[in-house]
């Protein structure tokens, strides 16, 4: 039996009693509540203990007490890795002590015993301290002692001094700890991004031709101009022959089609090789080089799966299933039909070398450079896969990021993001009414998934064109932009489909007609235009400000409107606020009263406020707590720099 008398429950953050860590970016703050509480009215103390992984000890912070037993600190991570935490509470005797003697001496009560009592807890105090702190306490343990001090002991022990010393030197008296919990800590590219997806295969500059990664490099300094800091890019691999797909996915490829990237694998090689249309290694480590002279970083996909000639198919069949006729069985999504790919088969028994590969071709590409992967249809291998590979990636990679791309229920991708991935995927691309977009910003801010979920808000893909884009006009390419950027701290586009507005669909389906999945396109990337500019605007505007390099600080404010969102956001240290408001009809203005968290600002209603828009330079005063906006489709939204 083990003697306790403190009782910690309630520790928060954590996930599912510390089944899985919870996240932060470096230069994070971690919030810690706890219930800490003991029998009877002893004083009860708390603190958080933490260390880096690094590190041998733990760093202790004090909790402050905020009533009702619960008890709050907050740490800050400066480093990437893991760091450990948990909660600690005791009874403090020495300052249970000093509390007594108080509340006795304004009962009236003479303290002569209670003072003598209390040396016992100057000596240990006395051991810990040098120069005239220590000299402080010797003299209180002889005037505690000395009938003839009492009037000098009996204020002393009632100090502030005193209890501050008790409070940075304490006497821990059955101390209880909850369990060890653990953050893991990215780089700040995990919290703030701006992607960019564009096919390289259509960048040739003739018409006709196969573009190729020297082709490629000349949008670098368009897309670094326009504010994005990532590029990323489909399959670069192999593109199989068998079953290979035809243009508007058609089950038969005509002579010359190019096939769907993500079918990889053929005689050329596999998920360690280069489609040989796009270049040699040395040409894609020079597009990577290149790429990084512009503060872009290349984003890889992988997709961990086979066309039906890939080489693994040949070297190691036992990672495959087959149907019991003898044939393949290829991936299907019904009603969709993959023919051009075969899954691999991870209830293999051979699994731990099919995991080891797979670990392999991750690290390969690693060597060439890359620290960002999006992942092709994670939720589609086992959860427990994600974490091993993840986890082996990061202990001799930690900067390396992985994006789950998975529409899927809502747990399973809860679940992935649990598992490690650094971001995931949202339905962000299908919530076009306000309420939806505060119901689900909401979930995505308030719930626990704010602890470990790190949003990627993408308007389109090349898999999605949502039916509100298809036809659209220019307003509503805006409106979808302008809700990303602001809303979430990572956000992607499918290029240059979505700044064109080329958004032609599949009759009846949210799928591009003529889509680059099946067939290589010819763009004029020369084209600049109203989104392109908006869109640079919006993008350094981020970068500019703290406020929109995060998700979790936003508070949606009260405008009487259905078609007009406005929000608040904050940094963490409140320096840099802003207001957003955007007019989700893409076809008429939109006008309304919008009310300012005066409360979440610290103003009085009636003091002016400075309203400065961002995007057109123009500033107002405000002050009232009600202020009207109207805004028309052809600039859609204000976004507004608070200045009191």
């Amino acid at each position: 039996m083990k003697q306790e008398r403190v009782v910690i429950e309630n520790v928060n953050p954590q996930l599912q009693c510390g089944a899985y860590y919870i996240k932060r970016v470096v230069g994070e703050t971690v919030i810690v509540h706890a219930d800490v509480l003991g029998d009877g009215h002893d004083v009860i103390q708390a603190e958080v203990a933490y260390k880096h992984e690094s590190e041998k000890s733990f760093t202790q912070l004090r909790m402050e007490h905020l009533g009702n037993d619960v008890h709050h600190a907050i740490f800050k991570v400066n480093k990437q890795g893991y760091y450990d935490y948990k909660v600690e509470g005791w009874v403090d005797n020495p300052l249970n002590w000093q509390h007594g003697i108080e509340a006795k001496l304004k009962d009236g009560q003479i303290v002569t015993s209670e003072l003598l009592d209390g040396v016992q807890y100057l000596k240990v105090l006395q051991k810990k301290l040098k120069g005239k702190e220590k000299e402080y306490i010797s003299d209180l343990i002889q005037a505690f002692q000395d009938k003839d001090k009492y009037e000098t002991a009996v204020k002393e022990a009632i100090s502030k001094k005193l209890h501050e010393m008790f409070i940075k030197h304490p006497l821990k008296n059955l101390v209880n700890s909850s369990a060890v919990l653990k953050v893991y800590v990215d780089r700040k590219k995990a919290n703030f991004s701006t992607w960019y997806e564009f096919f390289p295969r259509s960048t040739a500059v003739e018409e006709g031709k196969h573009g190729t990664f020297k082709d490629a490099q000349r949008l670098f300094p368009k897309i670094s101009a326009m504010g994005f800091d990532t590029v990323y890019l489909p399959p670069i691999h192999p593109i199989g022959e068998v079953n290979r797909k035809g243009k508007n996915n058609t089950t038969k490829a005509e002579e010359g089609d190019s096939g769907v990237p993500w079918g990889i694998g053929s005689k050329h090689g596999g998920h360690k090789s280069i489609h040989p249309e796009l270049g040699s290694e040395k040409d894609f480590k020079d597009f990577i080089k290149k790429a990084s002279e512009f503060d872009l970083e290349v984003a890889m996909d992988l997709a961990f799966q086979a066309a039906p000639d890939h080489p693994y198919i040949t070297s190691n069949p036992e990672w495959f299933r087959k149907r019991p006729d003898g044939t393949m069985q290829y991936a299907e999504n019904p009603p969709k039909k993959y023919q051009d790919i075969v899954n691999f088969y991870f209830e293999t028994k051979e699994y731990k070398k099919l995991w080891q590969e797979l670990l392999d071709v991750t690290l390969h590409w690693i060597s060439f450079g890359i620290k960002i992967f999006r992942v092709d249809n994670p939720h589609t291998k086992p959860y427990y896969f994600w974490n091993w590979l993840i986890e082996e990636v990061k202990k001799d990679h930690p900067d390396v990021l992985f994006l789950a791309e998975a529409f899927s229920r809502p747990k399973v991708m809860q679940q992935l993001a649990k598992q490690g991935f650094s971001q995931s995927y949202t339905y962000f691309t299908w919530r076009v009414h306000k309420h939806e977009l505060i119901e689900y910003v909401t979930e995505l801010t308030q719930s626990d998934m704010k602890e470990y979920y790190r949003p990627n808000f993408w308007p389109n893909t090349p898999d999605i064109n949502p039916y509100h884009l298809q036809g659209a006009n220019e307003s509503m390419h805006l409106i979808r932009y302008a809700l990303a950027a602001t809303l979430c701290g990572n956000l992607g586009i499918y290029g240059p489909v979505f700044e064109y507005m080329v958004s032609e669909a599949m009759p009846g389906k949210e799928e591009y007609l003529h889509s680059e999945k099946y067939e290589v396109r010819f763009w004029d990337w020369s084209i600049e235009n109203k989104i392109t500019y908006l869109i640079t605007k919006l993008n350094h505007l981020r970068k500019d400000h703290p406020s929109l390099q995060q998700t979790n600080n936003i508070r949606f404010c009260r405008i009487d409107n259905d078609k007009l969102i406005a929000f608040y956001k904050w940094n963490d240290d409140r320096s840099d606020e802003i207001l957003v408001v955007i007019n989700l009809d893409s076809y008429y203005a939109q006008q309304g009263m919008v009310q300012l968290p005066l409360g979440d600002l610290g103003v009085e209603a009636g003091k002016p406020i400075q309203m400065r828009d961002l995007v057109t330079d123009n500033s107002y005063l405000w002050y009232n707590e009600w202020n009207f906006v109207e805004l028309p489709p052809s600039l859609p939204f204000h976004v507004f720099q608070i200045k009191k």
